[in-house]
């Protein structure tokens, strides 16, 4: 059985920890953070592996999972390479979405096999995250025998791989942050203007969960140029008009978020074909007019 170790155990540390701990196809050893008391805390998380809160206490393992925040871990990939624990026989793997395997470039110098895994999940709270994991889609990159061994170990916890492009991962992880937390920041824009309006944010949050579940509901049934509704969808200028006019004047900020969104929607309106080219023509100019501050 193929031993692991973790270095840097938040809540995607302890999650992964736990699921392959309980998987029975890798042995847990050592867990690495930044003090042995969390070190201990996620040891008694994942129900195994030995805390330890330096480098120089970890032992030898055949995998070595860096699961610290992002700024850290290059710092945790020189300290693993002060070790003498790598060579050819070990694999070193982090899982951030933003960053490639080339930061684990220092490993794979001393001979390692590197790779990246990114669970695209929200991962909240730990404890919702190792019940619900299975299904999880989970972007790999990095050098082949490093997938192979990491794709199975992540496919046999229930994560469904795809592969990622490395020199573009940056971008995609961005679409992650676009589509999870960037749609959280676009729900509170909206109730700002609902509130506006004069609709207590209590009692917009009730008007606006159907009309948000059956839109996402919709994009992933018919696809985003097919869910496209409103205005732009219709190519109606009128109302794009008065609504940026609106937004100018309460808050530039929505308004500036209105014309950028407001640019993709209207490719998706071409592609869907429904709008008349005049009237996309139109909104295309309202659009550009007030991106360079033209009235």
């Amino acid at each position: 059985m193929k031993t692991f170790s973790i270095i840097g155990c938040g809540a995607v540390g302890k999650t992964v920890g736990r699921l392959l701990r309980q998987s029975g196809t890798v042995e847990l050893r050592d867990i690495l953070t930044r003090s042995a008391a969390s070190a201990q805390a996620a040891a008694d998380f994942i129900g195994g592996g030995r805390p330890v809160a330096d480098f120089g206490e970890l032992e030898r393992a055949d995998l070595y999972l860096v699961a610290s925040p992002d700024d850290a871990i290059a710092g945790c990939v020189r300290g693993l390479c002060r070790t003498e624990l790598l060579d050819r026989h070990t694999t070193v793997c982090h899982l951030s979405g933003a960053l490639g395997s080339e930061v684990l470039g220092p490993a794979a110098a001393l001979g390692a096999q590197v790779a990246s895994v990114h669970p695209v999940k929200s991962f909240a709270d730990p404890a919702v995250c190792v019940g619900d994991f299975a299904g999880t889609w989970c972007g790999i990159e990095g050098d082949r025998e490093a997938q192979e061994l990491l794709g199975a170990l992540f496919s046999g916890i229930g994560g469904k791989i795809f592969s990622i492009d490395p020199r573009f991962k940056t971008v995609y992880h961005a679409g992650s942050v676009l589509v999870c937390n960037y749609l959280t920041s676009l729900l509170e824009a909206g109730l700002r203007a609902y509130q506006k309006g004069g609709v207590p944010r209590e009692t917009a949050l009730q008007v606006m969960e159907p009309l948000v579940r059956s839109t996402v509901d919709n994009v992933f049934r018919v696809g985003t140029a097919g869910a496209l509704t409103g205005p732009i969808a219709r190519g109606d200028a009128g109302v794009v008009a008065r609504q940026l006019d609106a937004l100018e004047s309460f808050d530039g900020e929505l308004a500036s978020i209105y014309r950028a969104l407001g640019s993709v929607a209207l490719e998706l309106s071409r592609e869907r074909g429904q709008a008349s080219p005049p009237g996309l023509a139109a909104i295309e100019d309202l659009l550009a007019a007030r991106r360079v501050g033209v009235s």
